[in-house]
């Protein structure tokens, strides 16, 4: 019997995985967008996309709300209505990987050299005539 709940387990756990990969790339969001929107780090959400880590109930939560799942279908569950904060919405122009990477990389600078890009940044929208 014990077999057969660890065959269960990771037939789960591997159908998770993809329900999960398929949510976020339909996001167009990387792995590391989704680590760091529900707290974890990259590599452990790579091991859950994987199917090699079940995510707690509270991961799995916060999982299904930032890749806008139900977790009924990352279950497997059929019968179950939607919830209404799944409904769709498109994404906004703030939500580009490209902006988000960039954002994630900002986030580890310091003060000074926060500083210096914000400098460039200005120059590169309003370059002073020459």
């Amino acid at each position: 019997m014990k077999k057969n709940t660890h065959l269960t387990k990771k037939k789960m756990t591997g159908y998770l995985g993809e329900v999960l990969r398929e949510a976020r790339l339909k996001a167009e969001l990387t792995q590391a967008d989704v680590a760091e929107r529900v707290g974890m780090a990259t590599e452990v959400y790579g091991r859950i996309e994987r199917g090699n880590l079940t995510p707690s109930v509270p991961s799995l939560r916060r999982l299904c709300v930032a890749l806008r799942v139900d977790a009924n279908a990352v279950l497997n569950l059929t019968g179950y209505e939607a919830a209404t904060w799944l409904q769709e919405s498109e994404p906004t122009p703030e939500e580009s990987p490209q902006l988000r990477r960039l954002l994630r990389t900002l986030r580890q600078l310091d003060d000074k050299q926060l500083s210096a890009v914000g400098y460039m940044a200005r120059s590169l929208v309003s370059p002073e005539a020459g």
